[in-house]
């Protein structure tokens, strides 16, 4: 026993190492900070493109400031190089602080900073994918397949034998498809008539693949104001899951809890997909009291959804370790609408392991016998107690 909580207490400190260490984070933040304070398209555009070159990097900028290289990555500027230089010298911007200081409405730069709360950059990311935390984490090699992408049927810009390919090439051995519902018009969503030509499609490729590899036949729904979903129950027995999720409502401060409930209680869902649908540093997401919604997941068995698009990354860490707690099974997916997204799942991953989550709990690493009894179970009417 106290072998088990050395090594949890070690853990928790690899965590707070990566996390609290995320500087290439903390200087994107800096100057997502310039970005909003400035009075034109032009100079906005230069500090958010330096932001994202520091957030994709593969290696610290404490290194490249120390090696004198900051300059050598493309598009960071004087005043780009200044506020980084100043933040890994002392932990904070005076430049930033005095440009917030002058702004005729700094409020602006403060809301926004409540938007990029626990995102991880590439490094980190990375760190959180190579570091020790322990046996039973989740890790990348046990990840199965993806629960959540897009193909051509939908918003997606390539076909699903595309996607299964590439999918393999990543050593995967299955995913699942969701393409939109007909309700979300805007994501191109898919009709009913388009479902069942797209199931043969998905049929024809299973065969083909003898075994090998598995598509398995899915559909994200979207979660209307009231909870319900906008596909009718008799449409949803005809998929293997649901990802159901929240794509309106999300800049609204009014409690949410209702419609997150009433969706996890829907016959046939079986994942809560990027449950806040928050988008960094432009919304907060829906608003809920996440604890309540993560105690009947767990009762439903609904997986909770760690969406590993970057500018998702929802839920994230610290959310999910509360949903951890609670007894919550996960889905750790991409979102991708392409082949080269496919590798956002990996920021899922590393999520789940900040969140110490165990790879049982998680449904990207079952067989196929577990994920069609599982969802098989989904699908049942729920027993009145």
């Amino acid at each position: 026993m106290a072998t088990h909580w050395a090594a949890k207490r070690g853990a928790k400190k690899q965590v707070d190492a990566i996390v609290g260490g995320d500087l290439n984070m903390a200087a994107a933040a800096l100057l997502y900070d310039m970005a909003a304070l400035q009075g034109t398209e032009r100079s906005q555009f230069g500090y958010k493109r330096a932001a994202k070159a520091i957030v994709g990097l593969p290696v610290s900028i404490k290194e490249l400031v120390a090696a004198g290289a900051l300059r050598d990555v493309p598009f960071i500027g004087p005043s780009s190089a200044r506020i980084i230089q100043e933040l890994v010298a002392g932990g904070g911007s005076p430049t930033v602080d005095a440009a917030v200081a002058k702004a005729s409405r700094p409020s602006k730069v403060m809301a926004a900073r409540e938007y990029r709360t626990a995102y991880l950059s590439h490094f980190a990311m990375q760190q959180a994918l190579s570091a020790p935390l322990g046996t039973g984490v989740v890790s990348r090699g046990e990840y199965r397949g993806d629960f959540q992408m897009h193909s051509s049927w939908s918003d997606g810009s390539e076909r699903i034998g595309v996607m299964a390919d590439a999918a393999q090439a990543l050593g995967h051995t299955c995913l699942g498809i969701t393409d939109h519902s007909y309700g979300l018009p805007i994501a191109h969503g898919m009709s009913m008539a388009d479902v069942e030509r797209q199931h043969r499609e998905i049929d024809v490729l299973n065969a083909g693949y003898e075994g090998r590899f598995r598509v398995f036949k899915g559909i994200e729904a979207n979660i209307l104001a009231d909870g319900s979903l906008d596909v009718q129950p008799a449409e949803c027995a005809l998929f293997e899951f649901i990802v159901a999720s929240p794509h309106s409502l999300l800049r609204r401060p009014e409690d949410q809890t209702g419609r997150m409930l009433g969706a996890i209680r829907t016959r046939g869902v079986t994942i809560l997909g990027h449950p806040r649908g928050r988008m960094f540093n432009s919304r907060p997401g829906v608003a809920a009291d996440w604890d309540r919604v993560f105690e009947e997941a767990a009762k439903r068995r609904v997986a909770v959804e760690l969406d590993g698009n970057w500018h998702r990354q929802d839920i994230d860490f610290e959310l999910a370790g509360r949903a951890l707690a609670a007894g919550c099974i996960f889905a750790l997916d991409s979102d991708a609408h392409s082949t080269r997204e496919l590798r956002f799942s990996e920021y899922a991953v590393a999520h789940a392991r900040l969140a110490l989550i165990p790879a049982e709990r998680v449904i990207n690493c079952w067989s196929n016998e577990e994920l069609d009894a599982w969802m098989a179970a989904r699908r049942r009417p729920a027993r009145r107690s």
